[in-house]
């Protein structure tokens, strides 16, 4: 049996709850950090077809790994987690704890802390991160491309609202230092207005929609589920963000694992277990919607939607560094400096390390 144990990034127990329970339930006001740790070298899961077919892992034959924890982050809920438990990818020769965080910036703030090893985020949180103590204890090693949908801007049914130049001196909610600051900033700039025209009004996720469906203001820059719910209590979308989003998303791991010759062949085995883990979830949309739709307390067809529509528009993929993706970046940074919410403007290339730049072209050559 698999050992399960609830807890945040820190040791504390902690009950996790879906973030579009919160939403729906709670009214918005559960801002938490929660973790789901499990020994992933005890797992009796049986491995799929597609798994079993997989090509041979890239960790050397000769290391031993036995005595190594990789500590995982995932944000929202259990997603590699169920995910590998699915594709029968768990049996490991080290071993795995993944923890659930409500936030990208949460888990930089762990691995700051040395209390994680690997997350995957937005462009935005790499960036503040950085401004912390020891650079935030972390470096960008790659990316994982990946769709752009649910980022929206959105209004309340019923909104006379009929364009984003519509919203001058409007109240709109927004989820700060993310990527919906981001895209309503370009949406706003794309409208003639700048972030003077508006009545920015900072707010969680779960509390952004509550202020949406409450009617307390007039428009609601968001993404994942508190999209979905909006639209199932009436909202529609003004603007999205599907062109103006990159689409990367920054592969950060702890520092002090890049020079550990142990930790570095077991997160690089953990790295080609992830791409087998994209191919499972395009193979086999119709079980991963149904996962999906059971931890998040989504309609299974509507994920399904999400999941087509997400592999058509850019399937989940890992990428080296490039100079387009630091490039990316670099013009989110200089957008918030711009906005004097960074002190000085910054030179995001210092984030990235090419360190796993061999250990992805092998990952990838084997596909």
């Amino acid at each position: 049996m698999m050992k399960m144990i609830k807890k945040d990034g820190l040791g504390r127990t902690l009950l996790f709850i879906p973030l579009l329970t919160i939403a729906l339930v709670a009214g918005g006001c559960s801002n938490s950090q929660n973790a789901a740790s499990v020994d992933a070298a005890s797992s009796s899961a049986e491995p799929s077809a597609a798994a079993t077919a997989a090509p041979d892992s890239t960790a050397s034959p000769e290391a031993d790994l036995s005595g190594v924890t990789l500590r995982i982050g995932q944000v929202g809920w259990s997603e590699w987690e169920e995910g590998f438990k699915a594709a029968g990818l768990l049996d490991t020769p080290y071993k795995v704890e993944f923890s659930v965080f409500q936030g990208g910036n949460l888990e930089l703030e762990a691995i700051a802390a040395d209390q994680l090893d690997f997350a995957i985020t937005s462009e935005i949180p790499p960036i503040f991160a950085s401004q912390a103590a020891n650079q935030g204890n972390f470096n960008v090693i790659g990316v994982q491309r990946w769709n752009t949908l649910r980022q929206e801007l959105v209004i309340p049914k019923g909104s006379a609202v009929k364009s984003v130049a519509d919203l001058k001196g409007k109240k709109i909610a927004y989820v700060p230092n993310t990527t919906a600051q981001y895209f309503l900033v370009k949406m706003l700039e794309g409208a003639g207005l700048t972030w003077g025209d508006i009545e920015p009004v900072k707010l969680t996720t779960a509390e952004g929609l509550s202020a949406l469906v409450g009617g307390k203001v007039d428009a609601l820059a968001s993404y994942g589920n508190s999209i979905i719910a909006a639209h199932q209590n009436g909202a529609a979308t003004l603007a999205s963000a599907a062109d103006i989003l990159s689409g990367n998303f920054p592969v950060s791991v702890n520092s002090k694992l890049i020079d550990d010759p142990a930790r570095h062949a077991a997160l690089t085995d953990f790295l080609e277990r992830l791409t087998r883990y994209y191919s499972w979830t395009k193979n086999n949309q119709e079980q991963w919607a149904e996962i999906t739709a059971k931890n998040t307390n989504q309609k299974q067809e509507e994920v399904l939607e999400t999941l087509v529509k997400g592999d058509e528009q850019r399937p989940l993929a890992l990428e080296t560094i490039s100079d387009q993706a630091i490039a990316s970046q670099q013009d989110i940074a200089d957008t918030f400096t711009d906005l004097g919410l960074l002190p000085a403007k910054i030179d995001v290339s210092g984030i990235w390390s090419h360190a796993f730049d061999d250990d992805i072209n092998a990952i990838l050559e084997q596909k």
